[in-house]
C-alpha cells in the first residue's frame, strides 16, 4: 500500500485527508513515479475548494508538481528506465501529495545531478509557469515588466527572469514580502489603497508587460497600466484578461526543459521557503491558502 493525501468532497481544509491506496501502475506512454518531494500551490487549494468545478471524483489526490524516481515504465516509453531521477507535473487522477504517483512521460524531465529533489518539485508547474509567463509576449532589455502578487512562488521566479534578461521588474503584494522581493532585483509596491498611483510613480510611462498572477480586481485595478491591453497575460484570471484586451497565459512544452536548465545553471533560485512532511500536508496547503509564507512551499516525503 501507499499513502496520498486527499480531498473526500469540495470544501475547506476539513474535507482533506491521508489515505491509503494501492501502488498506482503505469499505463502505455507512462511512468510509475516514487515521489521524493511535491510543491504546493494555490491551484490545489481551489480546486478543493470547488473553485475550478467539482467534477472530479471522489476521494480526489491532491498536488500536481514533483520529483521522484521511475519506480515503473509503460508500454511505449522509451528514454527512461526504473530508478532515473525525474521531475514533471502528475496525471490529475494520481496526485502529488503521495509516495508514489504517475506521470505522462512525455510531461516527465531527467532531474540534473545538481538540484535536489526539493528544489526540482518547485520546477513543473511554477517555474514552467514563470517561464511562460515572461516569454509569451517578448520584451527587450530595459523594459517594463509588473508582476501582480510578485512574492509568491511565480512571482519570485519571474522577478529572477525579468532580472536574466535585463527588464525592469515591479511587483504589487503585501509589504511584508518587501526583503525577498527586493532580493531579486525587483522593486515591490505595496497593494492596498493608492496602489495605482504608486504604480504610476514606480512607471510613469506605463509598463511593457503585466504577468498576472492574482487576478479579479486586483489586475483590474492596474489594467490601464499596460502600454497596450494586449500586453497582459493572466495566468490567474484567463476571463478577466480577456474582457480587459489581454490574454491567457499559453504553457507551452518546452518552458520545463528550458526553466530547468535555467535553475540548475543557478541563475533562478526557487526560494523554498517551507518543507513539511506528508504528514503535515494539511500545515503546507494551510501556509499557501493562507498567504503566511513567501516562495514556495514543498512537502518533503523524506521527513518523518
Amino acid at each position: 500500500m501507499s499513502k496520498v493525501y486527499v480531498h473526500n468532497r469540495t470544501g475547506g481544509p476539513e474535507t482533506q485527508e491521508l489515505i491509503d491506496r494501492t501502488i498506482p501502475q503505469p499505463g502505455p506512454g507512462e511512468l510509475g513515479v516514487t515521489v521524493h518531494a511535491a510543491a504546493v500551490n494555490p491551484m490545489d487549494w481551489k480546486i478543493r475548494s470547488g473553485l475550478f468545478g467539482s467534477q472530479r471524483d471522489l476521494p480526489a489526490p491532491m498536488g500536481r508538481e514533483v520529483a521522484g524516481t521511475v519506480n515503473g515504465v509503460g508500454a511505449g516509453v522509451d528514454g527512461f528506465t526504473v530508478g532515473d531521477a525525474i521531475l514533471g507535473p502528475v496525471s490529475p487522477d494520481f496526485g502529488g501529495f503521495a509516495e508514489d504517483t504517475i506521470m505522462v512521460a512525455s510531461d516527465a524531465v531527467a532531474k540534473p545531478e545538481e538540484l535536489s529533489f526539493i528544489e526540482a518539485a518547485t520546477i513543473p508547474i511554477a517555474a514552467a509557469t514563470a517561464y511562460d509567463g515572461t516569454h509569451q509576449i517578448e520584451l527587450t532589455p530595459g523594459q517594463t515588466l509588473l508582476i501582480t502578487g510578485i512574492g509568491g512562488g511565480v512571482g519570485l521566479m519571474a522577478a529572477q527572469i525579468g532580472k536574466v534578461h535585463e527588464f525592469r521588474v515591479i511587483g504589487t503584494g503585501s509589504e511584508s514580502k518587501r526583503t525577498i522581493v527586493e532580493s531579486t532585483g525587483a522593486t515591490l509596491v505595496p497593494s492596498g489603497d493608492g496602489l495605482l498611483s504608486r504604480l504610476r510613480t514606480a512607471a510613469p510611462d506605463g509598463v511593457d508587460l503585466i504577468l498576472d498572477l492574482v487576478g479579479g480586481d486586483a489586475l483590474r485595478e492596474v489594467a490601464e497600466l499596460a502600454t497596450s491591453p494586449e500586453r497582459i497575460v493572466s495566468a490567474a484570471d484567463p476571463t478577466t484578461a480577456v474582457q480587459l484586451g489581454g490574454t491567457a497565459l499559453v504553457h507551452t512544452k518546452e518552458a520545463l526543459t528550458r526553466i530547468t536548465s535555467v535553475i540548475e545553471y543557478d541563475l533562478v533560485d526557487p526560494h523554498i521557503t517551507a518543507t513539511f512532511s506528508l504528514a503535515r500536508a494539511g500545515e503546507a496547503i494551510a501556509a499557501v491558502e493562507q498567504g503566511h509564507v513567501t516562495g514556495k512551499v514543498v512537502i518533503d516525503m523524506d521527513l518523518l
